[in-house]
């Protein structure tokens, strides 16, 4: 039986049998699930696709998520393409805001034409294995649970059909965010960003990747992303703010196996709020943060000096395998902050004019 085939078989009844997993006994939309769309398409997830935040002090609501499984064919790489599988044809699937006392209506669909079984496992959530142990959908079935936010915290969701790495490594993960009961301070940019593995083939000449079991199992990936892609947070999707903007980074990482040390070259985090934690004081003056496979974090700092910053892991081996992203921030420079006294910047920021 090839690596292909093998995945394929291990089923959500596999899951059943090893879990024991048993059936369980006036609302806002959050996020409409849209109709399956053609196969081969753009499946970066933009980091500004933010939710808009909610200021104040409210009364706990019930949000629903509506949210659909597919397997599409996207752009890996430069002249590669891959089948993903994702949550709404986008990786990572959409970021959710919700409060601390909140209920959350979800429903999830797996597209018709999907050859596997999917799931979703929400890391905010007690009990049913975060909703996976009900929530195991075949192709053009849809199944629907409720939970209740009970700890404030950014937390990662994803798929939970076996093989489980399997599906992540494929896209299906994503953030769900669960603020305090009084919300959280306003900044000026907010960004979503995520880091996974892809354990996929590569080689010149082949424009289409397939995946490598070995290399899952064994934890060595020929491509690391974050959003998804190659080059996905560069040139069209890179974040974008201005000169003494405060901006905040919500970071997740799918993985599904191997940890980040997320820093942003050029820039120090004024504030980390560690392992995802909101209702701790953030730590300060923070330059890489550990965030573990299926860990989050936020990240806020202000821009105080334009240029092009790098996104990377800091293990920056990974960076040749496509870990690498881009924050522009345009506004006057100052010399009191930083300054190249050779002159070459200059030199180069006027050639880039031309």
């Amino acid at each position: 039986m090839n690596s292909r085939h093998l995945l394929a078989s291990v089923s959500a009844a596999a899951l059943t049998v090893l879990l024991g997993m048993a059936a369980p006994s006036a609302a806002e939309t959050l996020y409409a699930a849209p109709t399956a769309r053609p196969a081969t398409m753009d499946i970066v997830q933009s980091p500004s696709a933010v939710p808009a935040p909610e200021f104040g002090k409210r009364a706990p609501k019930t949000h629903t998520v509506e949210i659909l499984t597919t397997e599409v064919d996207g752009t890996l790489d430069d002249g590669t393409t891959y089948t993903y599988w994702t949550f709404d044809n986008k990786i990572p699937g959409p970021m959710y805001r919700v409060r601390v006392g909140d209920t959350v209506d979800v429903k999830i669909t797996n597209a018709p034409e999907s050859a596997l079984n999917h799931s979703i496992d929400f890391h905010a959530a007690t009990g049913f294995l975060g909703g996976g142990q009900v929530t195991q959908v075949e192709p053009g079935q849809t199944k629907e649970f409720s939970f209740k936010a009970l700890s404030p915290g950014v937390y990662v969701y994803h798929c939970a059909t076996p093989m489980v790495a399997h599906h992540i490594s494929k896209g299906m993960y994503g953030l769900i965010v669960v603020e305090p009961e009084a919300g959280l301070p306003k900044v000026d940019r907010e960004f979503y960003v995520m880091q996974q593995e892809v354990y996929a083939t590569k080689a010149k000449n082949i424009p289409n990747a397939e995946d490598d079991y070995d290399g899952l199992v064994n934890e060595n990936p020929h491509y690391m992303v974050f959003n998804g892609a190659v080059g996905a947070l560069t040139q069209g999707n890179a974040l974008k703010a201005k000169v003494g903007e405060t901006v905040r980074v919500w970071f997740g990482v799918g993985g599904p196996n191997l940890t980040s040390s997320f820093h942003v070259i050029g820039e120090i985090f004024d504030h980390v709020y560690n392992m995802g934690d909101l209702e701790s004081a953030p730590a300060k003056g923070v330059q890489t943060v550990t965030v573990p496979p299926g860990g989050a974090t936020m990240v806020e700092f202000k821009v105080d000096y334009p240029g092009t910053y790098a996104l990377v892991d800091h293990a920056l081996s990974r960076a040749t395998k496509g870990l690498i992203g881009h924050l522009v921030v345009e506004g006057p420079a100052n010399d009191d902050i930083i300054k190249d006294k050779s002159g070459d910047s200059l030199k180069q920021q006027a050639e880039m004019k031309h």
